[in-house]
């Protein structure tokens, strides 16, 4: 018959054995939770288009420093008889609110483009509210409303930018369509840059700053027009309701 003799040594190798085999369960287990957790948490997407039927547009002007191209950007729209949307940011309404007045006056939308032009994604939840809450003042003081449309800065955003957004019963608003005018190219590329992509709920960025945006402005209209397009502002080819968006940021009605 063989005796099993335990020494003094082996019994602390078994412990330290059974102990390291714990430990590498946990850390197992913790690293299976941890990639389930972030397998299930889902990305929430802005609105960069509307599931749209008939062919219906938007414009939208993203108004951040300069103010000289403004007025002209005007009235064109107003020769072609177009209702967009200008995002503008707080610091750029506190030094032009004439133009501020003026763009809500001739009837386009005033949407909100943060109080300072920051990356929204690198701030706190209470600083999101306050680069909203802020603007949406200063644009209310002068146009009588408050923003129902949000754009944030850059295009930036993760899911709690989405979040606060349409936690203040706001629309978080993107484009499908970058006319890359900030890029100064050519008025004939930048109508290019609008049209080759176009569909049915497409939302077109501008800039009311760039160089070559006046010039383009109505070739632009006229190209959209031509294809059978009626342009009208965010606010109107939004549909209301409750809605999702799909991977491409699409939104559909529920």
């Amino acid at each position: 018959m063989k005796f099993l003799v335990l020494t003094k040594r082996s019994l602390i190798t078994a412990a330290f054995c059974a102990v390291l085999g714990i430990v590498s369960v946990w850390i197992g287990a913790s690293t299976v939770s941890t990639a389930v957790a972030t397998a299930t948490t889902e990305r929430v997407i802005p609105i960069y288009c509307v599931d749209a039927q008939d062919k219906v547009c938007a414009i939208s002007f993203d108004a951040a420093w300069g103010n000289e191209q403004t007025d002209g950007l005007l009235k064109t729209l107003d020769e072609y008889k177009v209702k967009t949307t200008f995002f503008l940011v707080g610091d750029w309404v506190k030094k032009y609110p004439e133009s501020v007045k003026k763009i809500a006056k001739k009837g386009h939308d005033v949407g909100n483009h943060s109080s300072t032009h920051p990356h929204m994604s690198s701030l706190g939840a209470e600083e999101m509210k306050t680069q909203l809450t802020d603007c949406n003042n200063e644009i209310k003081k002068l146009t009588g409303k408050s923003p129902t449309l949000f754009r944030p800065p850059y295009g930036d955003y993760n899911n709690e930018v989405v979040n606060t957004v349409t936690g203040m019963n706001m629309y978080c608003v993107q484009w499908n369509i970058d006319s890359l005018d900030w890029k100064d190219p050519t008025p004939e590329q930048i109508v290019q840059n609008c049209v080759k992509k176009l569909e049915p709920g497409s939302i077109i960025l501008l800039h009311n700053g760039a160089k070559n945006t006046p010039e383009a402005l109505p070739m632009v209209i006229k190209a959209i027009k031509e294809k059978g397009y009626k342009i009208v502002p965010i606010s109107k080819l939004i549909p209301k309701g409750e809605y999702t968006t799909d991977v491409t940021g699409k939104m559909i009605l529920k």
